[in-house]
This record gives C-alpha cells, structure tokens and sequence, in this order.
C-alpha cells in the first residue's frame, strides 16, 4: 500500500512539474509554479522558510521521502529503472557500501562553490535545475514539434483548434549539457537505481544525513527474516545488507520496494527502536575518517571557484559597424546580475514560460559563474512591457515578483543608438521603427535632413524592453540595441497634471 501510495503521489507531481514547463499556451495557470517552489535548493536559495521547515520534518520523521515523491529527478530515475526491468526482467539489485569520501567531497565543493559565488556548480548538480533543463532543451522542442504537425493534420482538415508555433535553439552548450544530464542519470539508473541520488547529488547527501536519525525508517523483523535476499535484490538504492539485516540509512529513499518484496512480512517501516542495532557502523567510521581529506578538498574547490571568479570577459563595442554588449540584460526581478548569480539554479522554467521568447540561457557572459543563467536577447522578439511572468514562476528567488507599475518603471537596460548603421543615415530613407515601438519614447524622431527624421535617444527613460533592437531593419548590424546594467535602476516619471480648466454654473 505504501508503495502505491509513493507512486501515485510522485507521478502526479512530476507530471504536473513537467506540464507546466511544457505548457506555452497558457493552459495551466501561473498558481501551478508553487509545484516547482516545493524543491529543496530553490526554496532554500528564497528562504522560503516554510517550504524548508516541512521539508525538514518530513525528513526528520520520515526519512529521505523528498528523494521518493517530491524530487523530479528522483522519479525520472525511477521510471527508468522500472523500463530497465522490463526488458531484462530478472534484474536483481546487489548491496554496496557507500561511497563516503566521494559523496561528501561533491557535497563540500557545492557549499564552497555557493558560498563564492560560483552557482554554475551549485546549478548543475541540482536535480530540479537539472531535470528542468532536460524538459526546456530536450522534452520541449519535441512537444511543440508535435503540436506544429498537428496543427498541419488539423489545418488541412479545416480544424484550427492548433496553432503553429516557433522553435528556436536556446543556445548550444546548455542543450548539451541538458543531453548529457538525461543520458549520464538515465544509465546510471537503468544499471544500478539510485546511483546518483547516493553518489553526486548533494542533495541526496544531506537528506541522506538527516535521515539516518529519523523517526520512522525500514526495518527487519529478525523473528521473521530467513536471510533469503529479496530485500536487497529489490534496493534500487543498493542500502540493504539482507547477510548482517542492516540498512543503510544515509541512503535509504523510502521507496518500500522491499516491504513490498518480502514475502515473510520481514520488513516493515515503523518507528524505529533504538535499542536494537541495524544502522552501519561502518558509514560513521568512513565519515570520521574522511574528515581531514573532505576538508582539502573543500578548501581546494574554493581556491579554484575563487580564481574562477576572478576571471573577467571582456567583450569589447564597436561604435562603427558591429555591436557587442558589455553586458548582458538581467531579466527583470533580477535586481542586480551579484543577485542572478547568487540564487540561480538554472532550472530555466523561465525560459520555457516566457511568451515572447527572448530569455535565453547565458554562455560566457556573465562569466564561468553565470553559465546557463538566464539573460534577454531580442533576435526573436521583445520584452513585453506589461508581462511579469518570467519573475512570477521563478522558484528560487533569482527574478523576484514584480507588479507591472513596477516593472514600467524598472529600467534593465539603456538603449545604446549607432548612427552610423542607421539606414537614415546611410540610405537617406525614411524609418521611424525603432521610434514607434518604444513604449515610453526613450526613441524618438527628431529632424535630420530635408524632411528625414533620425533616432534620438534619452536612456533615462528608457527600460530596456528591446522593441527598439527588435525591429531596427538595419542588416547585419543592428543601429540601436539594449546595452545590460550590473543593477536595475528605477525610474522616476514626471506626472502631468491636467491643465486647470475655468467652468460656470452649467458645468462648461
């Protein structure tokens, strides 16, 4: 019965985590993102402190059941460890001990790499950063992929219940670290279960140590248990030593597939008694001993994410012909790119949500530390000047919520204008696009010469959104873009007033 209950609750929840990634038509509701604020590190990087409150009692009374229910990563590696059974249906699992040294090593170095600033490590090993990628680089092309060929089935039948809709790459070297994600985990699991929960992710690593002390754990029944082995051989967390009847409980994922599996009713998860013996001594001792290694090598890892801060790209500006920023444009709720930096995982749910597709994962522009993290670019569209959705789902703090009084007057970029590309200047032919789609008029036309006008710009009022650099016609440079701010600024408009108007007693 536990174990059904396991399953059902957890493929809900990755089904509705996934969906909502998926979902670019709006049909899920912005109230679904409280799904992916659940997750241990994005909760733990808002302090959302009650998030992180039940999430540590569940573990304390329960056990590792974050691992089993609530982590999407977690479950994709379940399904394919149950796929890997069917095709080689006496699959039997074997114990094997932990690997300490290796487990607490990645744990250290992700704490250091957080504590320095260097979030590309903290973001890779994440398994809700990691198994968003997959969905936004792998999962999601394919779906809209099938929803073109079945708006082409339905169009042809005269059914436009479907539209088309634009796939656009998201940049290389994330999409193939999000492949390499969904291949690296999913071989680990279709061999050996668990491996990753119990050998890289630091996550696993410290729910794993919360756990060894919790309430409820399973159990050997030793009046009951004949040693016959069912136990381990269903562990996909490898945990269970059935020759000594010891679990391992730093790796224990309360799956109850061996309570399930024991035919004797040997196995049982209960409270645990404390005046019997069944955790591994051995674990402690490993821990103990690996102090002084774990320590160098935390040390070591900051020494290195340290010189990797350090580092700087310079990209330089070519005021004649081609454009390059010197910054890239924090998407708005970002604040700052020390803030982007800190709290980002990369799970890029905001870029799978963004209606207007210009948040696009980063490469090297907010340096080694900032690679995957979100950034806006404007080749296929701009920032829409009334949308907040990008800040609405983020579930980690990096884009904080913001109404949409504040983000007209929140200014993520300045407008930078190259007169030289301008086809005014060059063509002497009439434009005025960049003018026309500039909501607070931060681009305007001003006489240039005989009756052609010219861009000016005035980047105090300008908020970044893009709609200049978008529809500029100017090939291949562009002759207006949005340059990136390290903090976003607030704007002050003047308010007009309304001009006094004298009126009589008729009210005109």
């Amino acid at each position: 019965m536990l174990k059904k209950i396991r399953i059902g609750f957890s493929i809900v929840l990755l089904v509705l985590i996934t969906l909502f990634f998926l979902d670019f038509a709006g049909i899920l509701p912005l109230g679904f993102h409280s799904v992916t604020k659940i997750q241990l590190v994005p909760a733990l990087l808002a302090l959302n402190i009650n998030v992180l409150i039940i999430l540590l009692l569940l573990s304390v009374v329960f056990g590792r059941v974050y691992c089993s229910f609530i982590c999407p990563m977690g479950v994709y590696q379940d399904v394919v460890a149950w796929i890997s059974k069917k095709f080689t249906k006496k699959k039997k699992y074997t114990y094997s001990k932990a690997k300490t040294i290796l487990r607490w090593t990645i744990f250290g170095a992700s704490v250091i790499s957080f504590i320095f600033g260097f979030n590309f490590l903290v973001g890779l090993l994440d398994p809700y950063g990691a198994y968003g990628r997959i969905v936004t680089h792998i999962f999601r092309p394919a779906y809209l992929a099938g929803n073109n060929l079945l708006e082409y089935i339905f169009s042809s039948a005269g059914n436009h219940t479907f539209y088309k809709v634009g796939i656009y790459g998201l940049g290389l070297f994330s999409t193939l670290i999000a492949l390499a994600t969904l291949i690296g985990i999913g071989l680990l699991a279709w061999r050996n279960g668990r491996t990753y929960c119990n050998t890289i992710c630091p996550v696993g690593t410290l729910l794993g140590f919360i756990s060894r002390y919790s309430i409820f754990r399973i159990q050997f029944d030793d009046s009951k248990c004949n040693s016959c082995g069912l136990c381990t051989m269903n562990c996909k967390a490898s945990c269970i030593n059935s020759k000594d009847k010891e679990v391992d409980y730093s790796r224990c994922v309360t799956c109850f597939n061996c309570v399930e599996a024991c035919n004797r009713n040997a196995m049982h998860y209960a409270p645990y008694n404390r005046s019997k013996k069944t955790s591994i001594q051995q674990l402690q001792e490993n821990i103990d001993e690996s102090k002084r290694r774990f320590l160098s090598a935390t040390i070591i890892t900051a020494t290195a994410a340290t010189g990797l801060l350090a580092q700087k790209v310079a990209l330089p500006l070519d005021g004649k012909r081609s454009i390059k920023r010197n910054l890239p444009i924090v998407p708005p709720g970002g604040l700052r790119v020390d803030n982007l930096q800190e709290k980002c995982i990369s799970c890029h749910l905001c870029v799978s949500k963004c209606p207007s597709h210009v948040i696009k994962p980063a490469f090297m522009e907010y340096g080694l530390g900032g690679m995957m993290q979100p950034r806006l670019y404007f080749e296929h569209g701009f920032c829409n000047y009334d949308c907040t959705v990008c800040s609405d789902v983020c579930p980690s703090g990096a884009l904080l919520p913001i109404t949409k009084e504040e983000k007209h007057r929140s200014q993520v970029g300045q407008v930078r204008f190259v007169r030289d590309n301008c086809i005014v200047y060059t063509d002497e032919t009439n434009c005025g696009a960049c003018s026309e789609h500039c909501p607070t008029q931060a681009v305007h036309m001003v006489p240039y010469k005989n009756e052609l006008t010219i861009p000016e710009t005035d980047v105090s009022i300008c908020v970044g959104c893009g709609g200049c650099e978008y529809v500029c016609p100017a090939i291949p440079h562009k002759a207006i873009y949005v340059e990136g701010l390290k903090k976003h600024n607030i704007l002050e408009f003047k308010e007009e007033k309304p001009e006094e108007v004298e009126v009589n007693d008729f009210g005109f």
